[in-house]
């Protein structure tokens, strides 16, 4: 179940020509694809490309009348290798993944990919993502490209740029028999617009067809000798041709007047940011007009010299605009003014932030910079001004906490960590690494269990160094999407093989949670185009794994404690592992909220169980919320003069998943918590047995009030 149907958006894949497309930049991605006759997609999910995966997923109708093949790899390795389907035939192909870390799991096939060279277009879509609100490290995709000379777009964030960024990626890839990598922001992915759409094409040479006529080509093998002929033809014919189709086509676009002492070459992606910083300066207007001339870098690799040295000429100072590190475009873009004996100087880190995103406010500050140094004149004249200072943004990080990601309301693994500290609080602190996924946010208060991670499916294997035989035994987390991306060989494997003893814990939320909530083999839903319902205890018997637990209700938090102690204490010498069970409660929630709401509408007698705190027993100790963090459990004041400790309340934003009341039993905390069922449309019995409760209340509240002590003034 993903995170949303694209059911009404797939619709809109089958505009053709005469009609205008309108949507998001990931949904143009989709159809451009479809309009330059793609044979075949794959991918691995992640943010901010889910959404292409999960369109071509509820599309399979269409991709089927188009003859398109389509498949959501297992890995971004997976993805990466099916791309050898363009390395001896003409068919188009694409692949998508997350930026740099999808890269980094892909790179054998990528690297592979780019020393054979393709004979039909190869285009790898990876989703880019910078800043503090980045969920992966801050690396860029731009330094595999240039390891492996395939051809790096980074297109202006707008409609109608993707889509040509698209068709000219199969174009650019088929004239230089080289894969091409287009590089989307999270924010180009999101952009909204419109543009005007094409017919689909069925791809000329579909896979099926190539089925039936196999070719193949030794030159293209990447096997000595043959893999350094690979290197000299980069070299000596790929490259130049890549040039050639990008001057050529006028893939890289200048804006503004030739003549003007200072311009600026920037990234694509960074167009509509630098617009706009301009506008505030004075030196733009809102369609893009501008005073400064712009070199903008629709292909940032490989970059080229006459264009940029022609671009340069006649100017006193360039600004390059180049978001992440290291600056790769700007010691490219120094080198040839360089060895050209230019005498522009060039700005680029100097100006701006060496990392980090650069948003509106970054680029505002860079271009003043460079600008008040480089064309002081060029700059109205209140922004030279003696007194000009930009506003101060306060910092507020004094009196802000910061906020990291954290489990969501009834999360089915808040009491699986609830259980693993206090199996601590009575065997003592374990060595624990974590894994990619939400159960890294245990790393994070209250749980504060694992301190590293390594990679997606990597939580054992990262444990691996302290399997040695010490008095207590390491214990790793891998979530049910990183089992089965690389955890099942990578992780689970090496255990069996080198004989560990320590413990792997398997979250299985039954999606692949992280990502949007796609099915993976081990959800329980009944996927009609692909293979569900595949156990991992099986898996992991599989593998040779002999001590494996199941629990299928993690919000049993005295059975979790009990299976992890049995876990850390057993005599048994060998690989211990628990899969713990139960439905990421978000994707259950929008499963059954507008199952339940249908039904109160229709006048159907709904339950829907509540819980609360008890403000009379309640303690105020907190150490609920410490075992817990649910986002729905916070503290309240009483009016009461003689407490004056807050108590834990429950607001309204609780699913009713019960895991406070679980740990608070579990840790024999209090009895506080209480269960109420909140009971929708309910029959005539019980609206007047409801009735003559509340009067019984009501007469003993009564009665009590009548017999206590009052204490008013005379």
């Amino acid at each position: 179940m993903a995170e949303r149907s694209f059911k009404a958006e797939v619709e809109h894949l089958r505009l053709g020509s005469g009609e205008t497309f309108t949507g998001e930049g990931i949904l143009a991605i989709t159809k451009a694809l479809l309009q330059c006759g793609v044979g075949y997609v794959g991918g691995y999910q992640g943010a901010p490309i889910s959404h292409l995966m999960d369109v071509l997923a509820d599309a399979q109708d269409l991709l089927g009348e188009l003859g398109v093949r389509f498949e959501a790899n297992a890995s971004e390795a997976a993805a990466a290798a099916m791309l050898a389907a363009s390395v001896h035939y003409p068919i188009r192909g694409a692949v998508t993944f997350k930026g740099s870390v999808g890269v980094n799991v892909a790179s054998d096939a990528l690297a592979n990919l780019a020393s054979s060279g393709v004979t039909g277009g190869a285009l790898i879509i990876v989703g880019e993502d910078y800043g503090e609100g980045s969920s992966i490290m801050q690396e860029r995709s731009h330094a595999f490209a240039m390891k492996s000379q395939f051809w790096l777009l980074d297109p202006r964030p707008n409609l109608p740029s993707i889509v040509k960024a698209v068709e000219q990626g199969f174009e650019l890839s088929e004239a230089s028999n080289t894969p091409v990598m287009l590089m989307v922001r999270i924010r180009s992915c999101h952009v909204t617009g419109s543009f005007d759409a094409q017919d689909n094409v069925r791809p000329p040479l579909s896979v099926r067809d190539a089925l039936s006529e196999p070719r193949r080509d030794f030159a293209r093998v990447v096997l000595p000798p043959m893999s350094f002929a690979h290197e000299h033809d980069k070299i000596n014919n790929r490259w130049p041709a890549a040039e050639k189709f990008v001057a050529e086509n006028k893939l890289n676009e200048q804006f503004g007047p030739k003549e003007f002492p200072v311009g600026i070459v920037l990234q694509g992606g960074m167009y509509n940011g630098v617009i706009r910083a301009l506008q505030r300066l004075g030196l733009a207007d809102i369609n893009g007009n501008t005073d400064v001339p712009l070199y903008v870098l629709n292909v940032t690799y490989p970059l080229l010299q006459d264009e940029f040295l022609s671009f340069s000429e006649g100017k006193e100072a360039l600004l390059v605009i180049e978001e992440g590190q290291p600056e790769f475009i700007e010691q490219g873009l120094s080198t040839m003014l360089y060895r050209s004996g230019s005498p522009v100087a060039i700005h680029g880190k100097d100006m701006l932030p060496m990392a980090g995103e650069y948003t509106g406010q970054v680029l505002l500050d860079g271009l003043t910079a460079f600008l008040k140094k480089a064309a002081p004149n060029c700059l109205p004249g209140q922004v030279v001004a003696p007194n000009f200072e930009m506003p101060t943004v306060p910092d507020i990080s004094k009196t802000v906490p910061i906020r990291p990601p954290s489990f969501c309301t009834g999360c089915p693994e808040r009491p699986i960590f609830a259980a693993m500290k206090l199996v601590e609080q009575e065997l003592g602190a374990h060595q624990i690494t974590g894994d990619i996924g939400c159960h890294l946010f245990a790393c994070l208060p209250p749980f504060e269990i694992g301190g590293s991670t390594m990679g997606y499916g990597l939580g054992p294997a990262s444990n691996a160094a302290f399997d040695g035989g010490g008095d207590k035994r390491a214990v790793s987390f891998l979530g049910d999407g990183g089992f089965w991306h690389n955890g099942l060989s990578s992780s689970i494997g090496n255990m069996v093989f080198n004989k560990s003893d320590s413990v792997a814990v398997i979250v299985d939320n039954y999606y692949s949670a992280a990502t949007g909530g796609q099915d993976i083999p081990s959800s329980r839903a009944d996927n009609p185009t692909k293979a569900t319902n595949n156990p991992i205890s099986k898996a992991l018997e599989g593998v040779g794994v002999e001590w494996v637990r199941q629990i299928d209700n993690t919000y049993d938090v005295g059975k979790m404690r009990e299976v992890m102690r049995e876990a850390l204490t057993t005599d048994y010498d060998g690989p211990k592992v628990i899969v713990a069970s139960s439905e990421c409660m978000l994707n259950r929630q929008r499963r059954e909220k507008p199952l339940r709401n249908k039904a109160v509408k229709e006048g159907r007698r709904v339950e829907v169980p509540r819980f609360g705190v008890d403000e009379d027993i309640c303690t105020g100790d907190h150490a609920c919320i410490r075992l817990s963090g649910c986002p729905s459990l916070s503290l309240k004041t009483l009016d009461d003069p003689l407490r004056d400790d807050p108590i834990a309340s429950i607001d309204q934003t609780c699913v009713g998943c019960g895991n406070c009341g679980e740990v608070a039993d579990a840790a024999v905390l209090c009895p506080s918590f209480y269960r109420a069922d909140v009971v929708h449309n309910p029959g005539g019995f019980e609206s007047w047995r409801a009735k003559i409760g509340q009067r019984f209340i009501a007469w003993l509240q009564s009665r009590r009030a009548v017999s206590r002590l009052n204490f008013s003034e005379a």
